[in-house]
Protein backbone atom coordinates (compact mmCIF):
# COMPACT_ATOMS: atom_id res chain seq x y z
CA UNK A 1 0.00 0.00 0.00
CA UNK A 2 1.83 3.50 -0.72
CA UNK A 3 2.53 5.75 1.78
CA UNK A 4 0.29 8.18 0.59
CA UNK A 5 -2.26 5.99 1.78
CA UNK A 6 -1.51 5.86 5.36
CA UNK A 7 -3.71 8.64 5.50
CA UNK A 8 -3.16 11.35 8.33
CA UNK A 9 -1.36 9.16 10.62
CA UNK A 10 1.42 11.24 11.48
CA UNK A 11 -1.25 13.04 13.23
CA UNK A 12 -1.29 11.00 16.13
CA UNK A 13 2.77 11.39 15.80
CA UNK A 14 3.84 14.57 15.87
CA UNK A 15 0.71 17.22 15.53
CA UNK A 16 0.10 16.55 19.22
CA UNK A 17 3.81 16.32 19.81
CA UNK A 18 4.88 19.49 21.63
CA UNK A 19 3.17 22.20 20.10
CA UNK A 20 1.61 20.20 17.64
CA UNK A 21 3.71 19.36 15.27
CA UNK A 22 3.17 19.65 11.33
CA UNK A 23 2.19 16.60 12.25
CA UNK A 24 3.24 13.45 10.69
CA UNK A 25 2.90 11.70 7.37
CA UNK A 26 1.70 8.64 8.78
CA UNK A 27 -2.06 7.90 8.88
CA UNK A 28 -2.57 10.43 6.55
CA UNK A 29 -1.57 13.21 9.02
CA UNK A 30 1.79 13.95 7.25
CA UNK A 31 -0.31 13.34 4.52
CA UNK A 32 -2.47 15.75 5.43
CA UNK A 33 -0.06 18.31 6.75
CA UNK A 34 2.02 18.04 3.96
CA UNK A 35 -0.68 19.14 1.63
CA UNK A 36 -1.71 21.88 3.94
CA UNK A 37 2.23 22.85 4.12
CA UNK A 38 2.59 22.36 -0.02
CA UNK A 39 -0.28 23.95 -0.49
CA UNK A 40 0.05 27.14 1.72
CA UNK A 41 2.69 26.30 4.16
CA UNK A 42 1.41 28.87 6.76
CA UNK A 43 3.20 31.41 5.61
CA UNK A 44 1.77 33.66 7.82
CA UNK A 45 1.38 32.16 11.21
CA UNK A 46 4.23 29.37 10.77
CA UNK A 47 7.26 31.87 9.47
CA UNK A 48 6.05 34.02 12.61
CA UNK A 49 5.96 32.01 14.76
CA UNK A 50 9.44 30.94 13.64
CA UNK A 51 10.60 33.80 15.55
CA UNK A 52 8.15 34.42 18.12
CA UNK A 53 8.50 33.41 21.56
CA UNK A 54 5.82 31.80 22.23
CA UNK A 55 6.99 28.46 19.98
CA UNK A 56 10.17 27.89 22.66
CA UNK A 57 7.81 27.87 25.70
CA UNK A 58 5.51 25.93 27.10
CA UNK A 59 3.29 26.71 24.19
CA UNK A 60 4.00 25.97 20.75
CA UNK A 61 1.04 28.62 19.60
CA UNK A 62 -0.30 31.96 20.94
CA UNK A 63 -2.73 31.74 23.33
CA UNK A 64 -6.39 32.34 21.50
CA UNK A 65 -7.21 31.72 17.71
CA UNK A 66 -4.95 31.79 14.77
CA UNK A 67 -5.13 30.46 11.31
CA UNK A 68 -4.37 30.19 7.70
CA UNK A 69 -5.82 29.03 4.10
CA UNK A 70 -4.97 28.55 0.23
CA UNK A 71 -7.25 27.90 -2.71
CA UNK A 72 -5.62 27.40 -6.08
CA UNK A 73 -6.63 26.40 -9.18
CA UNK A 74 -5.30 26.02 -12.63
CA UNK A 75 -6.08 24.65 -15.73
CA UNK A 76 -5.37 23.92 -19.80
CA UNK A 77 -7.19 24.01 -23.12
CA UNK A 78 -6.18 22.87 -26.49
CA UNK A 79 -4.63 19.04 -27.24
CA UNK A 80 -5.87 18.33 -23.66
CA UNK A 81 -8.37 19.63 -20.65
CA UNK A 82 -7.93 19.40 -17.61
CA UNK A 83 -8.46 21.32 -14.36
CA UNK A 84 -7.03 20.91 -10.98
CA UNK A 85 -8.16 22.64 -7.55
CA UNK A 86 -6.97 22.29 -4.65
CA UNK A 87 -7.80 24.24 -0.95
CA UNK A 88 -6.34 23.93 2.81
CA UNK A 89 -6.79 25.77 6.21
CA UNK A 90 -5.19 24.92 9.19
CA UNK A 91 -7.05 26.48 12.50
CA UNK A 92 -5.43 26.63 15.75
CA UNK A 93 -6.14 27.30 19.68
CA UNK A 94 -4.22 28.09 22.47
CA UNK A 95 -5.16 27.81 25.99
CA UNK A 96 -2.57 27.59 28.54
CA UNK A 97 -1.16 24.20 28.57
CA UNK A 98 -3.70 22.94 25.80
CA UNK A 99 -2.80 23.21 22.08
CA UNK A 100 -5.46 22.28 19.35
CA UNK A 101 -5.31 21.74 16.14
CA UNK A 102 -7.95 21.57 13.20
CA UNK A 103 -6.85 21.02 9.65
CA UNK A 104 -8.41 20.55 6.31
CA UNK A 105 -7.66 19.58 3.16
CA UNK A 106 -8.77 18.90 -0.74
CA UNK A 107 -7.81 18.04 -4.27
CA UNK A 108 -10.02 17.62 -7.17
CA UNK A 109 -8.62 17.15 -10.86
CA UNK A 110 -10.33 16.32 -14.33
CA UNK A 111 -8.50 15.12 -17.48
CA UNK A 112 -10.39 15.78 -20.81
CA UNK A 113 -13.36 16.00 -18.30
CA UNK A 114 -13.12 12.79 -16.89
CA UNK A 115 -12.09 12.93 -12.77
CA UNK A 116 -9.34 11.99 -11.68
CA UNK A 117 -8.53 12.52 -8.27
CA UNK A 118 -10.81 13.07 -5.71
CA UNK A 119 -9.50 13.63 -2.49
CA UNK A 120 -10.22 15.19 0.97
CA UNK A 121 -8.69 15.16 4.35
CA UNK A 122 -9.68 15.94 8.17
CA UNK A 123 -7.21 16.13 11.03
CA UNK A 124 -7.43 17.36 14.64
CA UNK A 125 -4.48 16.86 17.26
CA UNK A 126 -4.52 18.29 20.90
CA UNK A 127 -1.88 18.32 23.19
CA UNK A 128 -1.00 19.31 26.77
CA UNK A 129 2.02 20.47 28.33
CA UNK A 130 2.97 18.82 31.54
CA UNK A 131 6.42 20.77 31.83
CA UNK A 132 7.87 22.75 29.63
CA UNK A 133 9.34 19.48 27.95
CA UNK A 134 7.50 16.34 28.78
CA UNK A 135 3.78 16.60 27.19
CA UNK A 136 0.59 14.10 26.03
CA UNK A 137 -0.94 14.23 22.49
CA UNK A 138 -4.21 12.57 21.06
CA UNK A 139 -5.09 12.58 17.78
CA UNK A 140 -7.40 11.89 14.78
CA UNK A 141 -7.68 11.69 11.18
CA UNK A 142 -9.34 10.74 8.46
CA UNK A 143 -8.67 10.38 4.22
CA UNK A 144 -11.48 9.87 1.37
CA UNK A 145 -9.67 8.99 -1.83
CA UNK A 146 -12.43 7.89 -4.40
CA UNK A 147 -9.29 6.57 -6.52
CA UNK A 148 -6.92 4.76 -4.42
CA UNK A 149 -7.38 1.18 -3.12
CA UNK A 150 -8.19 2.63 0.12
CA UNK A 151 -11.58 4.70 0.03
CA UNK A 152 -11.17 5.74 3.73
CA UNK A 153 -8.32 5.53 6.08
CA UNK A 154 -8.77 6.71 9.66
CA UNK A 155 -6.73 6.48 12.69
CA UNK A 156 -6.99 7.53 16.20
CA UNK A 157 -4.06 7.38 18.70
CA UNK A 158 -2.29 9.09 21.57
CA UNK A 159 0.76 9.17 23.51
CA UNK A 160 3.30 11.19 25.25
CA UNK A 161 5.99 13.61 23.81
CA UNK A 162 9.45 14.85 24.64
CA UNK A 163 11.19 18.06 23.30
CA UNK A 164 14.80 17.17 23.04
CA UNK A 165 16.26 20.92 22.07
CA UNK A 166 14.50 23.98 23.15
CA UNK A 167 16.45 27.43 22.06
CA UNK A 168 15.36 30.61 20.26
CA UNK A 169 17.12 28.89 16.76
CA UNK A 170 16.45 25.37 17.36
CA UNK A 171 13.93 22.92 18.47
CA UNK A 172 13.10 19.01 17.88
CA UNK A 173 10.27 17.05 19.42
CA UNK A 174 9.85 13.66 19.29
CA UNK A 175 6.65 11.23 20.49
CA UNK A 176 5.12 7.69 19.90
CA UNK A 177 1.96 6.22 20.74
CA UNK A 178 -0.30 3.34 20.05
CA UNK A 179 -3.36 3.47 18.04
CA UNK A 180 -6.12 1.84 16.08
CA UNK A 181 -6.30 2.20 12.11
CA UNK A 182 -9.54 1.88 10.09
CA UNK A 183 -9.34 1.15 5.84
CA UNK A 184 -12.04 0.72 3.51
CA UNK A 185 -11.44 -0.34 0.03
CA UNK A 186 -13.14 0.47 -3.16
CA UNK A 187 -16.07 -2.91 -2.46
CA UNK A 188 -16.59 -1.01 0.70
CA UNK A 189 -14.89 -4.05 2.87
CA UNK A 190 -13.27 -2.61 5.94
CA UNK A 191 -11.06 -3.76 8.59
CA UNK A 192 -9.98 -2.31 11.95
CA UNK A 193 -6.44 -2.94 13.06
CA UNK A 194 -3.89 -1.76 16.08
CA UNK A 195 -1.32 0.28 14.67
CA UNK A 196 1.85 2.58 16.13
CA UNK A 197 3.37 5.39 15.75
CA UNK A 198 6.45 7.54 15.95
CA UNK A 199 7.23 11.14 14.84
CA UNK A 200 10.00 13.21 14.89
CA UNK A 201 9.78 17.50 14.22
CA UNK A 202 13.16 19.54 13.77
CA UNK A 203 13.24 23.23 13.40
CA UNK A 204 16.14 24.84 12.65
CA UNK A 205 16.31 29.24 12.14
CA UNK A 206 18.53 30.52 9.58
CA UNK A 207 17.96 34.15 10.48
CA UNK A 208 14.82 36.09 11.25
CA UNK A 209 13.16 35.04 7.74
CA UNK A 210 14.50 31.83 6.57
CA UNK A 211 13.98 28.86 8.77
CA UNK A 212 14.05 25.13 7.86
CA UNK A 213 12.17 22.20 8.85
CA UNK A 214 12.05 18.91 9.05
CA UNK A 215 9.35 16.12 9.60
CA UNK A 216 10.01 12.37 9.98
CA UNK A 217 7.22 9.82 10.86
CA UNK A 218 6.87 6.24 10.91
CA UNK A 219 3.55 4.22 11.04
CA UNK A 220 3.33 0.52 11.36
CA UNK A 221 1.11 -1.96 11.45
CA UNK A 222 -0.73 -5.67 10.28
CA UNK A 223 -1.60 -4.07 6.81
CA UNK A 224 2.53 -2.68 6.43
CA UNK A 225 4.88 -0.37 7.54
CA UNK A 226 5.61 3.61 6.09
CA UNK A 227 8.03 6.30 6.79
CA UNK A 228 7.51 9.77 5.45
CA UNK A 229 10.26 12.41 5.48
CA UNK A 230 9.76 15.92 4.56
CA UNK A 231 12.34 18.57 4.68
CA UNK A 232 11.46 22.05 3.63
CA UNK A 233 13.35 25.32 3.94
CA UNK A 234 10.81 28.66 4.32
CA UNK A 235 11.50 32.40 3.19
CA UNK A 236 8.67 35.03 4.23
CA UNK A 237 9.03 37.95 1.73
CA UNK A 238 6.29 39.78 3.66
CA UNK A 239 4.91 39.47 6.79
CA UNK A 240 1.98 37.65 5.53
CA UNK A 241 3.64 36.83 2.19
CA UNK A 242 6.22 33.34 1.76
CA UNK A 243 7.55 30.67 -0.45
CA UNK A 244 8.06 27.39 0.86
CA UNK A 245 10.39 24.88 -1.27
CA UNK A 246 10.24 21.06 0.17
CA UNK A 247 11.37 17.69 -0.47
CA UNK A 248 9.00 14.47 0.24
CA UNK A 249 10.51 10.94 0.74
CA UNK A 250 7.87 8.26 1.45
CA UNK A 251 8.97 4.36 1.51
CA UNK A 252 5.90 1.75 1.73
CA UNK A 253 7.17 -1.62 2.76
CA UNK A 254 4.25 -3.08 0.80
CA UNK A 255 3.45 -1.26 -2.34
CA UNK A 256 0.76 -2.14 -4.65
CA UNK A 257 1.91 -4.47 -7.18
CA UNK A 258 3.78 -2.77 -10.16
CA UNK A 259 4.11 0.44 -7.76
CA UNK A 260 7.90 1.03 -6.45
CA UNK A 261 8.34 1.10 -2.62
CA UNK A 262 9.94 4.94 -2.82
CA UNK A 263 8.30 8.10 -4.01
CA UNK A 264 9.65 11.43 -3.91
CA UNK A 265 8.12 14.40 -4.53
CA UNK A 266 9.71 18.26 -5.12
CA UNK A 267 7.55 20.82 -4.27
CA UNK A 268 7.41 24.82 -3.99
CA UNK A 269 4.38 27.13 -3.15
CA UNK A 270 3.83 30.48 -2.10
CA UNK A 271 1.15 31.53 0.60
CA UNK A 272 -0.63 33.77 2.02
CA UNK A 273 -1.38 33.47 5.80
CA UNK A 274 -3.75 35.60 8.44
Amino acid sequence: MQARNILAVSILALLVAAPVFAQGAIVGIEDLDDRIDDIQEDAGDDLAEGSDKDRFGINQYAQGWTGSAALGFSGTSGNTDTADLNFAGRLRYGNGPWNHTLGFAGEFSEDNDVRNKEEIFLTYEVNRYMTEEFYLFGLGSVRYDDFDSNRLDGFLGFGPGYRVINTPTQTWRVQAGPGVRYIEDQLRNDSTEVAGIAASRYYFAFSENTYLTMDTDVLFSDEDTVVTNDLGVNFRMTDRLSTRVSYRTEWDSDPLPGLKSTDNKLGVSLVYGF
